[in-house]
């Protein structure tokens, strides 16, 4: 079996830091520099550490380092807060690649490596990998190009297939795709309606035994507030998207006392699967954020620690937060319609070996000795 291609550069050792831009509206004409960003970036970090980062010269005005944090704004004023160079968490950096055309790649993304920036992951993503991929094989400047960019995204702890674009034609028609939603392919004889484009299917271990051979979620998804989560947590909830599952059982182990699950999603909605399984009362097996009912596993949600850490914003929240690994769940096959050529594409992502049925590990090992 020929070995697919794979690419990575290590991570250094800290970022480069991050420089956002303001400009200051007639609105927040007349604030304080501190009542400007404590008001406007409360997620952050609290006033205290916003009153560090003034004072520790890591904001200007209009070109220059202001420390006095009772400087009064001006319309049109431009603020510039310079965040310092960290380290970040530890994630891997080798990633597989699974399909690739002139319009678009798909990446076998592992466990523990972020799609896009956020909270403390800046530059250890996805993205980062394909731009330094890009630049190195010269093939974004030749063609005046941009690099790939991933059109969905998984969460950090979920492995498998992450459809990207290579061109604007292909970033738009894809992105289309997943906003239409997902699980069917084709055309309805009867009526000759399309019925989708893209369909995705996943392999899950969640807890329990799991009684009905196969099952259908709709339970919607909303957002509550939840601290260390600026946006808010994605739960089940009435209120909430629509949002269907289907569930399929591949194997039951008694002794270990967990089912091996197949899902197809139709919609999309961040955190779907996580919340569904939960929601029916088989949270994924390990998943350190939801409990039972599709809900995290604390309830006590609105407090918020006000102490700051070393850069001025909030400390890593105690409870667990959506990035948080520790899970089993994996993109395992994708099926789609080429965005330009419209031509069915099937892309698979190998199984780990936790998520094989026993059949399947059997096939596996053989197939190892024999390559």
């Amino acid at each position: 079996m020929a070995s697919r291609k794979r690419f990575g550069i290590p991570w250094p050792d800290c970022n480069d830091g991050l420089s956002y831009d303001d400009v200051v509206s007639p609105s927040d004409a007349g604030l304080t520099l501190l009542q400007f960003y404590s008001t406007n970036y409360k997620s952050s970090a609290p006033l205290q550490g916003w009153l560090q980062r003034i004072k520790s010269g890591q904001i200007t005005v209009d070109g220059s380092v202001v420390t006095d944090s009772d400087t009064v704004l001006r319309v049109a004023s431009k603020l510039v807060y310079h965040r310092l160079p960290w380290k970040e968490p530890e994630a891997p950096h080798m990633i597989e690649v699974l399909y690739e055309d002139d319009d678009m790649i798909a990446l076998n993304k592992p466990s523990g490596l972020q799609v896009l920036p956020g909270g403390l992951f800046q530059q250890r993503t996805v993205l980062t990998q394909l731009q330094w991929e890009c630049n190195n094989q010269g093939s974004c400047e030749m063609h005046k190009r941009p690099h790939p960019v991933p059109v969905h995204r998984l969460g950090r702890g979920t492995s498998g297939i992450l459809l990207c674009a290579k061109t604007k034609v292909a970033r738009a028609r894809l992105a289309s795709y997943f906003a239409d939603g997902t699980s069917h392919i084709g055309v309805k004889r009867d009526t000759n309606q399309k019925i989708g484009k893209i369909a995705k299917i996943y392999r899950a271990l969640v807890s329990g035994i799991v009684e009905n051979d196969k099952m259908t979620i709709n339970q919607p998804i909303g957002i509550v507030k939840y601290p260390g989560v600026a946006k808010g947590l994605y739960v089940a909830s009435q209120s909430g998207k629509p949002a269907l599952s289907a569930v399929e059982i591949l194997e039951r182990n008694i002794q270990e006392n967990s089912t091996l699950v197949q899902v197809k999603i139709q919609s999309g909605r961040p955190h779907q699967i996580r919340i569904h399984l939960s929601f029916i009362g088989h949270p994924l097996l390990g998943d350190p954020l939801y409990g039972v009912d599709g809900q995290p596993k604390c309830l006590d949600c609105d407090f918020i620690d006000e102490s700051f850490a070393e850069d001025g914003g909030y400390q890593r929240p105690t409870k667990p937060v959506p990035g948080d690994c520790g899970y089993h769940l994996h993109a395992h096959k994708l099926f789609l319609s080429h965005p330009i050529t419209n031509e069915l594409v099937e892309i698979i992502a190998p199984l780990p070996t936790v998520l094989q049925t026993p059949d399947e590990v059997k096939e596996s090992a053989s197939m190892q000795q024999t390559a």
